[in-house]
């Protein structure tokens, strides 16, 4: 499969600024924002891309639109070096004390909940791969044990290595608030409200939070193929190591990975006001349309073929033929969410194997021994 040069766009960043002003002049320089339609230098042209099937696999021909998307440059680069991903830097008992950089609301109005994208600045001290995770110790007394801190909270990163001012500086987080409503009075009960996510969300500029980690290793991201498939199946908050994935395949100029492969995200959530990400993910659809494909399934909005509320399996069952293809082929399948999206996924993938002839406890088993089946539910 061809590959394309990309120009790099270069940042010039303030020696001695603080979080918050290096945020600015990055994001400034490179007129980038997560939740605009564009990303000023980026440039979009007119022409048109193809992209055609043969014998189950994608032939693409690159167009002067995709071979013409400046990407931008990242640093350090010496963060590609390490052969393994950093483990448990900081563990529970003595946790790195980092410094919120911005919290913003990324739902609107009509959603159902809050949601927050949080930067988080840790001065290149607490390195972490993309997929991998940062414990959070809230502020304050555990109340089941007096005198001991709260227990650790684990959150997906949501940004790349280099962070969304792609210095290495920092990590971002994309937390749900959890307010837990008495039936009885209908009134918020802190004690069983979610006290890291609330302590997140009402964070601001410069305070402290202290993180553990990083962690996890299931959900890394295989470089070894640049050409592979990659089938992101995502549920609200659980967009977070996608949205890692997708920066670093098509936003960020990594000399050491050039993405020429497909990926294909599927997301859902309550409705098109809870949608998280959205223009960012539209601006890789618009720009590498052989690369990226993007679905999404509105349970509050849409209806499945049944006439009933359309889940993220419904879209499953919907493009089953061709992910199952994918598959075969040796695509990576990709799950993170709440625990709750399991059991429709699983049941909906089983009624298509049966229906293919297909036995869905032994394909099963054949992606885990191949390491194509990733799954991170909470």
């Amino acid at each position: 499969m061809a590959h394309s040069a990309f120009s790099q766009v270069a940042v010039s960043v303030p020696v001695g600024s603080d979080s918050s002003s290096l945020k600015q002049s990055v994001f400034k320089a490179q007129s980038i924002s997560f939740q605009g339609t564009s990303w000023a230098p980026f440039s979009t042209l007119s022409s048109k891309t193809r992209s055609k099937r043969l014998s189950d696999q994608y032939v693409v021909c690159m167009s002067l639109q995709q071979a013409s998307v400046p990407k931008v440059a990242v640093a350090p680069l010496e963060l590609e070096d390490a052969k393994e991903p950093p483990l448990n830097l900081y563990k529970p008992k003595a946790p790195y004390t980092a410094t919120i950089v911005s919290v913003e609301r990324l739902v609107g109005p009509k959603a159902p909940g809050e949601v927050c994208h949080i930067v988080i600045d840790h001065g290149g001290n607490v390195p972490y791969w993309e997929g991998q995770s940062y414990g959070v110790i809230p502020p304050g007394e555990n109340p089941k044990k007096p005198g001991t801190p709260h227990n650790v909270r684990l959150y997906s990163i949501a940004s790349t290595r280099y962070g969304d001012s792609f210095d290495g500086q920092t990590a971002s987080l994309c937390v749900r608030r959890a307010l837990y409503y008495d039936p009885e009075t209908g009134k918020e009960d802190p004690s069983k409200s979610g006290v890291c996510s609330n302590f997140l969300c009402n964070a601001k500029s410069g305070d402290k939070v202290q993180i553990t980690g990083p962690s996890g290793k299931i959900m890394l991201l295989p470089e070894d193929d640049p050409n592979a498939t990659h089938i992101m199946i995502a549920t609200g908050t659980g967009i977070a190591p996608f949205r890692g994935y997708l920066r670093r395949m098509f936003m960020e100029s990594v000399p050491t990975y050039k993405f020429g492969g497909l990926a294909w995200l599927f997301l859902g959530v309550a409705n098109s006001d809870s949608l998280l990400y959205d223009e960012e993910f539209k601006k890789y659809l618009k720009d590498y349309p052989d690369h990226f494909r993007y679905n999404t399934a509105l349970s509050r909005e849409q209806k499945n073929k049944s006439g009933g509320k359309m889940y993220v399996q419904d879209k499953i069952e919907e493009y089953s033929d061709e992910i199952f293809r994918l598959l075969d082929n040796g695509a990576h399948i990709y799950f993170c969410g709440l625990k709750g999206m399991m059991p429709g996924i699983q049941d909906t993938l089983r009624k298509v194997a049966e229906l293919r002839g297909e036995s869905w406890d032994e394909k099963l088993s054949q992606l885990k021994k191949n390491k194509q089946w990733h799954v991170e539910v909470y």
